[in-house]
């Protein structure tokens, strides 16, 4: 047998990201342009969009997913990551016209922070004083230029501190993932995502059915069945790590008839992430491409925080070549390398077979066109 372990990522290797990047999309565009936050002019806000609105919403916000490949190319792996930053961008550009003309008020909010009060008044003095901002999403693209080089995925989401400094003349240390700021965009990205049913919050508005019932599947789900199937007979071990919290990948995977192939003590969530961030500060940021979420799946979740953060790695070839990592993007690949385990690239993420040449580079020891090609390597028919 040449592995005993198979722990898979789930986005863009079972389950397309469309929806996730759709509800992504979504989210920047309430915090843009509902009146419960910025109010903007000169777009309408619904809570109901039809699927052609969806279509231009994320073509704005992504650049024609420019901007999403981007963040992927730069391990930036959670829709939650990309709320944050795509909105912050435009935010930041913002607070640059509004200093021109209530300096006290902005070097406030860079200071204290940004909450949702503060999102409302700033959209409530860009009308007061009449100011023109209208987003430009392809500011994103060139926002990061001098830097983008050297800048890693926690240093992207502080970035706007440096910004914050060097074009707004303000110090401050309120922007990153811990902020009041990164949890507004998560929990606007929840609503629409699990829907008024689903969502352990209070919903701002009312009417937000969720996306979570509403997911697409990769390959034919008996063929993907059939696939996890076989392995499982095999006696290989199942596993999974994936940035979706752990409702978001129960339902969609028992809905496939997936998720009981798995070993219910490897299967990783970023909810599991989240919680060892919260316990232990000092070990953040655990997301991809750290290793973390497939460390724990290999160890199983009986395993504290610290013996998987203190696990010598990469693992002796021994281990780690007994282990194989699927998923579709570097940030899956780099946790992989990282173990010393080997890893398979799915083609069936945002970039499809245009990322052939791209793990072709990184020489990934195999690279699938999708899930069920994994019989392939060990030879089952």
């Amino acid at each position: 047998m040449i592995y005993d372990l198979v722990l898979f990522d789930v986005d863009g290797v079972f389950l397309s990201e469309e929806r996730c990047f759709d509800t992504s999309a979504l989210a920047v565009w309430e915090l843009l342009y509902g009146s419960h936050f910025l109010g903007l002019s000169g777009e309408h806000f619904t809570v109901n969009p039809m699927e052609e609105e969806i279509r231009r919403i994320r073509r704005e916000v992504f650049c024609d997913d420019q901007v999403l490949t981007w963040m992927k190319d730069r391990g930036i792996n959670a829709n939650w990551d990309m709320v944050y930053l795509t909105f912050t961008v435009q935010l930041c550009l913002m607070l640059r016209d509004i200093k021109k003309v209530e300096e006290e008020k902005v070097t406030l909010w860079l200071r204290e922070g940004i909450d949702e009060n503060a999102l409302r008044e700033c959209g409530s003095l860009m009308r007061q004083h009449r100011l023109s901002f209208q987003p430009n999403f392809k500011n994103f693209l060139h926002f990061f230029e001098e830097n983008e080089a050297k800048l890693n995925r926690q240093e992207l989401l502080c970035y706007f501190n440096s910004f914050s400094k060097q074009s707004l003349d303000v110090d401050t240390r309120q922007f990153s993932r811990n902020s009041d700021l990164w949890k507004i965009g998560h929990s606007v990205f929840q609503e629409w995502y699990l829907g008024e049913e689903l969502s352990t919050q209070v919903p701002r508005l009312r009417g937000k059915k969720g996306y979570v019932y509403q997911e697409i599947a990769l390959a034919e789900p008996e063929n993907i069945r059939y696939t996890i199937e076989k392995l499982k007979k095999q006696g290989i071990g199942l596993g999974i790590g994936t940035g979706r919290p752990t409702i978001e990948t129960e339902i969609p995977l028992k809905e496939l008839g997936l998720y009981d192939y798995f070993e219910e003590d490897r299967i990783v969530s970023a909810t599991d992430v989240v919680e060892a961030e919260q316990e232990y500060p000092h070990y953040a940021p655990l997301g991809k491409p750290g290793p973390f979420t497939y460390v724990k799946g290999y160890l199983t979740k009986q395993s504290t925080v610290e013996e998987c953060v203190q696990l010598s790695l990469p693992l002796p070839p021994n281990q780690g070549k007994r282990i194989l990592i699927v998923g579709d993007s570097v940030a899956d690949y780099l946790a992989a390398r990282k173990m010393g385990c080997d890893f398979a690239a799915t083609l069936t993420g945002l970039t499809g077979q245009a990322a052939r040449s791209k793990f072709e580079e990184l020489a990934a020891d195999y690279i699938l066109n999708d899930v069920t090609e994994i019989l392939d390597i060990f030879d089952i028919d």
